[in-house]
């Protein structure tokens, strides 16, 4: 049996100085060869044969079934469970179910200037708007709680719901990345044994060319494929596991600077001092004095 419910969330001037808010959550179970939408929305959000055009942001989740979508910005796309759709204020967009399957969603909506930055910076964008996340219990668990916690409308709940809703945009970003990186399985376990020798040889002289080597691929591919699945070059990596390397031995271990300089494979202290300041902002002396 198809069933939904639906709420709206009162927010004030003073809860969108907090950089988010949260207009909407709620869930539609469509069941095959049911009409959709099945619940009753103002005129900004209902559905016709042109589409629409929000406001707000939306989440919305499709957990099971399958459809399609299509927007200003994408021509049009299967949906299968799985998938995320993110709406943008102003897009024009439709999306619906197949009639033979139906399909069941969840959907948050928000805005606010916290979210335009992330677009304007590009970590969110129309011509991306499907994440395939795979169907994930705690993603469906936050929807649930935010719901949960709109129906108790205690003090502070549009606070706790927004900050709900940005730990939903990390596990999107998160798993949309992994998700699409991991289905080249080969790719990934290239990448994966290059960071292995990576964090094997901070103590010594290596080249992204020497690691490209070892694994067996050309160096062209190498850092081509390593910065789209770390974000960074090789050496840029290397670099920060030797960072990182650096601050651990100065915040957990007795060793000298001199020690942990030679430990780290650089020729004298100073070489050492001018690499981890330049990163850390601080020299490898203060930076232990943090700790002591």
């Amino acid at each position: 049996m198809s069933k939904g419910e639906l709420k709206y969330l009162s927010f004030s001037p003073r809860d969108e100085e907090w950089g988010i808010v949260t207009t909407s959550i709620g869930y539609q179970f469509i069941e095959p060869n049911r009409e959709y939408p099945l619940i009753g929305h103002p005129q900004s959000y209902n559905f016709n044969t042109n589409g629409r055009k929000l406001n707000e942001y939306q989440l919305v989740y499709i957990i099971k079934g399958k459809g399609s979508f299509i927007s200003n910005s994408l021509k049009q796309q299967p949906i299968n469970a799985g998938t995320m759709i993110l709406l943008f204020p102003g897009e024009w967009h439709n999306y619906s179910p197949m009639k033979k399957t139906g399909w069941h969603e969840y959907w948050v909506g928000f805005r606010g200037k916290n979210i335009d930055n992330r677009v304007k910076k590009e970590f969110l964008s129309k011509k991306n708007p499907l994440f395939h996340i795979g169907i994930n219990a705690d993603i469906i668990e936050t929807y649930k709680k935010i719901l949960r916690l709109v129906k108790e409308d205690k003090q502070g709940y549009q606070q706790m719901a927004s900050s709900m809703v940005l730990h939903l945009l990390g596990e999107v970003y998160y798993r949309g990345i992994n998700f699409t990186l991991e289905e080249d399985t080969q790719t990934a376990n290239k990448i994966n044994e290059a960071k292995l020798i990576f964090k094997e040889n901070l103590g010594n002289a290596i080249t992204a060319q020497e690691v490209a080597q070892t694994i067996n691929v050309s160096y062209s591919w190498f850092r081509q494929m390593f910065k789209k699945h770390t974000g960074v070059s090789p050496m840029q990596y290397y670099l920060q596991q030797k960072h990182l390397l650096g601050k651990e031995l100065l915040s957990t271990t007795n060793k000298s600077i001199s020690e942990v300089a030679y430990q780290l494979n650089y020729e004298n202290v100073s070489q050492f001092s001018s690499f981890f300041k330049e990163r850390e902002g601080v020299s490898p002396t203060d930076f232990r004095k943090s700790f002591s």
